[in-house]
């Protein structure tokens, strides 16, 4: 018995000519630079349990991890430091941090910048999909960067701000500025996205 109902053609993705596939296929060179930044994350990785390992011993008595401490971050003091402080664990803790926030910016670049340039994670579904993955493309990417960056110099100016006596004051007004300048960036990157989005809008009605 024949149907009388047409056939559903097959959707296909149609074929590419050579050089736009050849073109097409070169997104694929970003790979190893995505790569090289998960490489980078596990440097962070191991120097944040360092550092963590270092403030343990510390606060056990031993003076070489104090001492190894206090080069990290670079105290000085005129007197000599025998025991962790209250300044000393403050500035260990935000260097903790600042790790945290820049491997944070690195998951946001690798998987935010693999899923919108090279290509996609097929993630849809997954418990573990990131919020902000479902909505990332290239504007998004930009401004959720730039508000992680603020954020990154903000833990650098505090922890200079707290160290203030061991830096010259050029060097505070100049973090300063460009504190200041990466906040006015951002406001601007957000501000061109929100036209954009908004004339996108308009010219669909």
């Amino acid at each position: 018995m024949s149907s009388n109902q047409p056939a559903q053609p097959s959707q296909q993705t149609p074929a590419l000519r050579p050089i736009p596939r050849f073109i097409f296929a070169s997104r694929w060179l970003q790979l190893p630079l995505y790569l090289g930044l998960i490489a980078a994350q596990g440097v962070y990785v191991f120097h944040f349990w360092v550092e963590l390992v270092h403030l343990l011993e510390a606060a056990f008595g031993s003076q070489t991890a104090l001492q190894a401490l206090i080069t990290s971050i670079g105290y000085r003091s005129d007197v000599q430091i025998t025991a962790l402080n209250e300044t000393i664990i403050m500035l260990v803790v935000l260097a903790l941090i600042d790790v945290v926030m820049i491997s944070n910016l690195l998951i946001m670049v690798i998987v935010g910048g693999y899923e919108t340039f090279v290509s996609r994670m097929d993630l849809e579904g997954h418990r573990d999909q990131p919020e902000w993955l479902s909505h990332v493309n290239a504007s998004v990417l930009k401004v959720k960067l730039g508000t992680a960056i603020i954020g990154i110099s903000s833990i650098h100016l505090l922890k200079t701000f707290i160290n203030a006596a061991n830096y010259d004051e050029k060097v505070l007004l100049w973090q300063t500025a460009i504190h200041i300048t990466f906040l006015l960036s951002a406001l601007a990157i957000a501000y061109t996205d929100k036209i954009l989005t908004s004339n996108h809008a308009s010219s669909k009605h």
